[in-house]
Formats: structure tokens, sequence, C-alpha cells
């Protein structure tokens, strides 16, 4: 089950590390640099980007309610002076197997700011509300929330910059050493990562169907 809202951080159980992309390229003049995207990546987490709608308990075919998928998922990132605000927008694909009567479904979807790859920083949970008409099959719907992500948060200190950006010298002693194999600037660049995921707030036997499957 994904973890509820919570002052204290948790870990986020099926999301996996999404580092901020790291772009390294040489030239003559300094052989090492790293550049950062600075809004954080956006992403469905694992194993609960779909939901299975199940009539009874039994995990069969012949139970299967309804099943719906988030696609389409699309962010805006803008920029103030103390944040990185991610306006997340999606799309619910929905299908049913009884398609006789309008039915309306309410699916609650989760968006969480994660730092470090496991460390929860913020989420919420909203509603999106799934209308079939009498008669339709599959139906699609709209969703979007907001996420924000401190600036100071999301920096790297100058100091870990400044030893992996250092111009290097054939003969050096360090000159062919990566800087990324120091467990200071991994450390840092891990907890200067960011990324928005999102997925459907399962229960335990949702998220074990998913798992299983």
């Amino acid at each position: 089950m994904m973890p509820q809202p919570a002052a204290v951080r948790r870990r986020l159980l099926p999301a996996t590390m999404l580092l901020g992309a790291l772009v390294l390229s040489g030239c003559e003049r300094n052989p090492l640099i790293v550049r950062r995207s600075s809004c954080p990546a956006v992403a469905v987490a694992a194993h609960v980007g779909d939901i299975t709608l199940l009539r009874g308990g039994d995990p069969d075919a012949a139970n299967l309610d309804a099943v719906a998928t988030i696609t389409n998922v699309r962010d805006n990132c803008a920029e103030t002076p103390d944040m990185f605000v991610s306006r997340v927008t999606f799309d619910i694909v929905a299908r049913r197997t009884d398609f006789a009567q309008p039915r309306q479904l309410v699916l609650p979807v989760f968006v969480a700011v994660v730092q470090a790859g496991n460390i929860i920083n913020a989420k919420q949970v909203t509603n999106v509300t799934v209308n079939f008409a009498a008669g339709q099959e599959r139906a699609i719907a709209s969703g979007s929330a907001e996420a924000a992500v401190s600036r100071k948060a999301a920096s790297v200190p100058p100091e870990v910059l400044a030893r992996i950006n250092r111009e290097r010298r054939p003969g050096e002693l360090d000159s062919a050493t990566d800087p990324m194999a120091d467990p200071e600037v991994r450390a840092a660049l891990r907890a200067a990562s960011f990324e928005v995921l999102l997925g459907f707030q399962l229960d335990e036997r949702a998220l074990a169907y998913n798992v299983a499957k």
C-alpha cells in the first residue's frame, strides 16, 4: 500500500530512483562539466500506474469489473525565486465489462515529491471522476496537480560543483580520477535530486494484484 501523507519523511515503497539527468561533456579546456536539469523529473511510479476493480475478492478474470490506466502525463515547470513548481496533467483511460447502464468511477490518484529516490517530501491525493454513458465501454478523464520543490534543496553545494568541474591538466595526480567516484559527491548529487511521482492510491490487495500480474 502506498504510504499515507505525513509530516515525517517516509520511504516510497513502489518507487524506483529517478536521478536528475547528469550530462558529462569533455573539451580541451574543461574536460568534465556537469549540467543538471533544474526542474524535477515527472513519472508514474512502478506498480501503481493502473488499477483493476474486481467484483468480490477473487482475482479471477470472470470477476473483472473495470480497469483504468494513467497515461499522457505532461509537466509544465515554472520557476520562482525560491521554488520549482510543476503543474502535472494526465489522462485516465478506463474500460468496464458491463456497459449497459450509465456509471461513474471515482478514482484516487496521488502526486508525491520524492527526494534522493525514496524519501517523500510532500504528497497529495486527488479524486478523478470517469463518467460512462449508457452503452459506453471506454471513457477518458483528465486530472491535474501541482508539486513544488525548494530551489535551495535542489541545488548542489558550490564546493561540490567546484570539485566536479575543476580544471584538470595532464600529469596531475588526480587528473584521471572520476569525481563521481567520491562518496561525498555522489551523496550531494543524490540529495539534490528530486522527482514528482504519480499513481493510483491503492490498498494492499490492489497493490499486491499489480505486483503479481
